[in-house]
């Protein structure tokens, strides 16, 4: 298990996020459009992972569909835009679906995912999501696995530029998540991923560590996002 991405929850166009990240010097690009959920993206991938800057395309149709991380949108980004969540990859997304199911987590099921690019190719993807209402308490972490073995899919994203040089010297290190009971939910996520916690109400995956800090009231949010 490991980091696939982070989501940043945003009332932008992807053109727009693309045209400020490239003036502060960095590379992102088209992701693509989400059809059956009203929604796109922009992307910048580095060495371990990658960047989703998420926003609605078709309020019509987000508003309607079903599912769990474009319910999470709408209702993060009605108030501001910022961090949302993350993703974490799973070698077999089946099995995992009944390891956390036999933990005593609700799930959404294991659901077929697709995005159309820029360029017109469909890649897809399977996801899973634990199922918790949707409100100010810190969204627990939704789960890939991608139909390409990663090998060929990080070949493909070199080839067609996605994924830079430049980009493939910068590493997603650290998420930080603002929380109000830090202790109590680094033992939930370490119960979910069965992981050990650290000293620091930390988790350590095999490409990042997640940390959890205090804050002083507002919502139970991924924070930050250290990338070096």
């Amino acid at each position: 298990m490991k980091l696939d991405h982070v989501v940043y929850f945003s009332s932008k166009d992807p053109d727009e996020i693309i045209n400020e990240q490239k003036s502060e010097g960095k590379h992102a690009v088209i992701g693509g459009r989400h059809e059956k959920w009203g929604t796109h993206n922009a992307l910048m991938y580095v060495k371990n992972a990658y960047v989703e800057w998420l926003s609605v395309e078709k309020l019509e149709i987000a508003r309607n569909v079903d599912h769990p991380l474009t319910r999470l949108l709408l209702h993060d980004v009605n108030e501001s835009d910022g961090w949302g969540t993350i993703c974490l990859s799973v070698s077999d997304i089946e099995q995992f679906n009944e390891d956390i199911k036999n933990k005593g987590f609700a799930t959404s099921g294991v659901l077929d995912a697709e995005r159309r690019t820029e360029s017109g190719v469909l890649r897809k993807w399977k996801m899973l999501f634990v199922d918790q209402p949707v409100n100010d308490e810190l969204p627990y972490p939704f789960f890939i696995e991608w139909e390409e073995p990663e090998v060929i899919r990080f070949a493909q994203l070199r080839e067609d530029g996605t994924l830079i040089e430049e980009n493939e010297g910068l590493e997603i290190r650290e998420c930080i998540f603002e929380v109000e009971d830090p202790l109590r939910d680094t033992g939930e996520w370490a119960v979910l991923l069965s992981q050990k916690v650290g000293d620091s109400n930390d988790i350590s995956l095999e490409n990042v560590r997640l940390r959890f800090i205090q804050h002083e009231g507002g919502k139970d949010r991924l924070k930050d996002v250290v990338i070096g």
